[in-house]
């Protein structure tokens, strides 16, 4: 029995340490917060999913800009830089983007909102393992 209980305990601690918090960040903009939620944490080659919020000054969620997510690696010797470009789509008062990195290391991402004709930019950094 003692040996059972060890053994539920061992697999208990190990299923916490496997579940990782997703990548999140809050910006502010203008007269926006910006709130950015990957569902890797650190992000993957490969697809990541991409959650945005956007609030105005009194935390109303703003659900009519146009927001576009720009994702890029810088050059390197013997590589060209590479930029990438992906629209969101709008779900839950929140836009929903998909970024696929083509290889690891450090990409840069501007989150872009347009909305009655000014472009605010979000632009942060990540370390695609």
């Amino acid at each position: 029995m003692k040996k059972v209980t060890v053994i539920l305990a061992i697999l208990f601690l190990a299923s916490g340490l496997a579940y990782a918090k997703n990548y999140e960040v809050t910006k502010k903009v203008g007269s926006y917060t910006v709130h950015v939620v990957m569902d890797k944490n650190p992000p993957i080659t490969g697809k990541n999913n991409m959650e945005i919020s956007v609030q105005d000054t009194v935390g109303t969620d703003v659900v009519d800009a146009a927001v576009i997510v720009e994702y890029s690696m810088p050059a390197m010797p013997g590589m060209p830089a590479m930029n990438y470009k992906t629209k969101t789509d709008t779900k839950n008062k929140k836009y929903m983007a998909t970024i696929d990195f083509s290889m690891s290391g450090a990409w840069n991402i501007n989150v872009k909102i347009t909305r009655a004709g000014k472009t605010q930019s979000v632009k942060f950094n990540v370390d695609v393992s």
